[in-house]
């Protein structure tokens, strides 16, 4: 008896996923085998075979690293059960927590642009023995007296 294979309209292959999601194929793959999403089954051919749920998924993968979330935030917020069953609460507190370090991140980009600023304010652009810039780069480089 020879098996047939009904293929469904939304069985899709990992390329047609890549596509659809933006997501490449080799990532896709990695987040498989790191448990973010959900192995698909495979057809008769042996072929993984994916549903509108892993498209789901991984454009909330996706949105979420835009948005700069580490993947052990993504991995706990799908573990809440997003996109569907996490509580607004819950959500809440790893979003609040990413802001807190957002905003810890700005602080020192601010902090950084400030000395950066300053230092080249003061290059003359002469000769590299007199570069403050250097001087900053270079932890080796002898300190000038001021």
């Amino acid at each position: 008896m020879r098996s047939i294979t009904v293929s469904r309209a939304h069985d899709l292959p990992i390329g047609k996923l890549s596509f659809l999601s933006g997501v490449n194929i080799e990532t896709i793959r990695y987040y498989e085998r790191i448990k973010m999403l959900p192995a698909p089954p495979r057809a008769a051919n042996g072929r993984r075979v994916y549903d509108p749920s892993h498209l789901r998924i991984l454009g909330f993968i996706r949105r979420s690293r835009e948005l700069g979330f580490s993947l052990d935030e993504i991995r706990a917020l799908i573990r809440l059960g997003c996109p569907d069953k996490a509580t607004c609460r819950e959500v809440r507190e790893i979003a609040a927590h990413h802001l807190e370090e957002i905003r810890a991140k700005l602080d020192d980009l601010q902090r950084l642009e400030r000395v950066l600023a300053k230092t080249v304010a003061q290059c003359t652009g002469k000769t590299a023995p007199d570069c403050p810039v250097l001087d900053i780069l270079d932890v080796r480089r002898p300190e000038r007296a001021l």
